[in-house]
């Protein structure tokens, strides 16, 4: 089994360094199918893994020691349980699947090589984090995948607009990352131990310790939130959330991978793998809970007013994100999990479909150019389809099952700040519901309004949508070299489609599949701790009766009809009277206006932050460089020493009578003095 474990991450890596460095060697289709059996190896070895844990083999142990300084003894281990194989499988799964799309949607890249050798090293990477048994191996693959994650999302290096969006993520995680060593290091400094097991087992007796150079902090309160401000970075949640909808200028597959099982899932699994820490902290769960609802309900509205398809997507990551991030705060660790791995397939389904549709209209993203797709791509208006369903809460897809059971636990929960997060992830139901269906609608529905058909758009407003889309700095996909105008779009080819298809299956079929073991069986075992006064999942399950009795129940609770609204005012707006969203923008111009600038956040922080650190820039260059270093340091010793050299030339004037009266005033002084003396 040990050898299977180092199989895991082990075959990404290989096939990313073989494919990196002689990939255009090799040719194309050697590099992409070695990166797709490295991860279909790791895939196939994780499944064997799961088995044996399921069967009670759990293991944690070190593979190797790394170095050693003083009493601090600093290994490469893992740590295989539960929770543990249960990403292994999410995070293999979802990137097989891009890796097979990639060969269909990067045909025709000239960095084709380089691209699957980065998105094989990032899925080393998120492994390396969800296998480590130690914080520094935790940091080593948490910075891995920001690392690779700056070069996929800037991955057309030529475009500004890339490298703008890579060096904002890159940023962004840096704030966050900053308060997470800052975690790390305290518990370094007041548990003498980077391993998990021995941190965890020590943690209850210093439960009640507090900082007194930190304002009599509890220590729990303070390790907790400042790693959870490192999650707040990687999952984006509220305010670093900027980062995110930005990764949309890499290619298509990178942002499934991104955003449906890697980096920003890395965030979620940390919490719950500290749960041990986190349950000895009310005020760590309350402000865990209270930034995860903002960001739910907040960045939910924000999907409303997209018109980048992949941009809607990208604002519904972010929403349910705080979905799983208010299940953390409530400790219903294992509903955030459960709702982690369904949304991987049916967020992964909705970005890989989107790619389809930007393929067949030859790389264009806005959805006021789009529409009446369904009859000429089936198979991806199904698929998507799907993913809107699951996403939505519409039983009985997965999305459904581990939705509601988070706003269940939230009902149940005693953490403050919970009646807040209730408000904001029931009203987040409705939200997320209307914009998957605009967004489906737009796309798949109503007239052709794409480039060759007929519009039903006079050509002065296909002018006006064109600038504005145009100055609105959405991110465009890298051309096709191959595209052609004119002609209807066709459906996409097999290596784009099959991963639609499979990603659909566990959309449909793993919420009632699996909701029973993973929240109310022993599913996680002792890899999630929960205090007893925290424990809402186990309130769940006395009322749970089966799948069939859940979705009964959910027929007639307020979350499925909010969900049912949201879709039935989504069919009114772009159905039956495509004019009322502009009707709706016209009454509520401000409200819109706010939306459509992101709540001012890019801007403040464009003003605050990057305006602020070019400000002390230039006074720093003023006072240290010219005043400092130019005024003091080389011109005021130069003037200085001129002023001395001046002073003192005026004795060596070259007179012989000068020299004589001096001399004799000096034998006039010492006698003087001699005397006195």
């Amino acid at each position: 089994m040990r050898n299977l474990y180092l199989l895991v991450p082990l075959a990404p890596l290989v096939a990313s360094i073989v494919v990196g460095l002689w990939g255009p060697k090799i040719g194309r289709a050697a590099s992409a199918w070695l990166c797709i059996l490295g991860v279909a190896a790791s895939f196939a070895a994780s499944i064997v893994i799961f088995r044996d844990v399921q069967a009670g083999h759990a293991f944690n142990g070190d593979v190797y020691e790394w170095l050693v300084s003083g009493d601090l003894r600093i290994t490469i281990g893992f740590l295989i349980d539960p929770l543990t194989v249960t990403m292994l499988l999410v995070v293999n799964f979802v990137s097989l699947m891009v890796h097979v799309y990639t060969i269909g949607y990067m045909a025709d890249d000239p960095g084709y090589t380089r691209f699957f050798s980065y998105i094989s090293l990032f899925t080393f990477s998120m492994l390396m984090l969800v296998m480590s048994n130690n914080f520094l191996q935790l940091f080593f693959g948490w910075e891995a995948v920001g690392l690779v994650s700056y070069l996929l999302i800037g991955f057309w290096y030529t475009r500004p607009s890339a490298i703008y969006a890579n060096l904002k993520a890159f940023l962004a995680n840096r704030v966050g990352d900053f308060g997470f060593i800052l975690g790390i290091g305290l518990v370094l400094a007041y548990f003498g131990s980077l391993d998990y097991e021995t941190v965890f087992a020590k943690a209850p007796s210093l439960a009640g310790t507090v900082l007194p150079w930190a304002g009599h902090w509890h220590l729990m309160s303070a390790i907790c939130i400042c790693l959870f401000v490192g999650a707040m970075g990687k999952s984006a949640q509220v305010p670093l959330h900027v980062w995110l909808p930005d990764s949309m200028e890499g290619p298509t597959p990178i942002s499934a991978l991104i955003h449906a099982a890697t980096m920003v899932t890395a965030g979620i699994f940390m919490v719950a793998r500290m749960s041990p820490l986190f349950e000895l902290s009310d005020a760590a769960l309350a402000f865990v809970t209270i930034i995860g609802a903002i960001t739910a309900l907040f960045m939910a509205f924000l999907g409303i007013v997209q018109n980048d398809i992949k941009r809607v997507v990208a604002y519904s990551t972010l929403s349910q994100l705080g979905y799983m991030t208010v299940a953390l705060g409530v400790s219903a660790y294992s509903a955030a999990i459960f709702h982690l791995m369904t949304h991987a397939f049916f967020k992964a389904l909705l970005f890989l479909a989107a790619g389809s549709v930007i393929i067949a209209l030859h790389h264009e993203q806005d959805l006021r150019r789009m529409g009446g797709l369904r009859k000429y791509m089936p198979i991806t208006y199904i698929t998507a389809l799907v993913g809107s369903l699951a996403l939505a809460g519409i039983p009985p897809f997965a999305g459904f099952f581990s939705k509601d059971s988070i706003i269940e636990a939230v009902s149940l929960s005693h953490i403050p700040g919970h009646t807040f997060a209730y408000v904001a992830v029931l009203g987040g139901v409705f939200v997320t519901a209307f914009y998957s269906f605009r967004m489906l609608f737009l796309a798949f529905h109503g007239p052709e309004r794409f480039h060759g058909h007929a519009a039903v758009e006079d050509a002065q407003h296909n002018d006006r949508t064109l600038a504005s889309h145009d100055q609105s700095h959405e991110s465009a996909e890298e051309p096709d070299p191959h595209a052609h105008e004119g002609g209807p779009p066709k459906e996409s080819p097999w290596v784009i489609t099959v991963p639609l298809v499979l990603l659909a299956i566990p959309s449909i079929y793993t919420g009632w599949a699996h909701i029973e073991p993973m929240l109310f069986g022993n599913w996680f075992g002792n890899s999630i701790v929960v205090h007893p006064s925290h424990a809402v999942v186990a309130e769940l399950a006395h009322e749970w009766h089966g799948a069939v009795p859940f979705i009964l129940h959910g027929l007639v609770s307020p979350t499925f009809w909010l969900a049912i609204a949201g879709i039935a005012a989504a069919i009114w707006f772009y159905i039956i009277d495509p004019a009322m969203p502009g009707r709706v923008v016209a009454a509520f111009r401000p409200i819109y206006t706010l939306l459509d600038n992101k709540y001012y956040a890019d801007r403040f922080n464009d003003w605050f932050f990057a305006g602020g650190s070019r400000a002390i820039g230039r006074f720093a260059s003023h006072v240290g460089d010219r005043v400092l270093i130019d005024g003091v340091m080389v011109n005021g010793s130069a003037r200085l020493i001129g002023f001395f050299s001046r002073e003192i030339r005026r004795i060596q004037s070259g007179y012989v009578y000068h020299y004589a009266f001096v001399m004799i005033v000096g034998v006039f002084v010492l006698l003087y003095w001699w005397g006195v003396r």
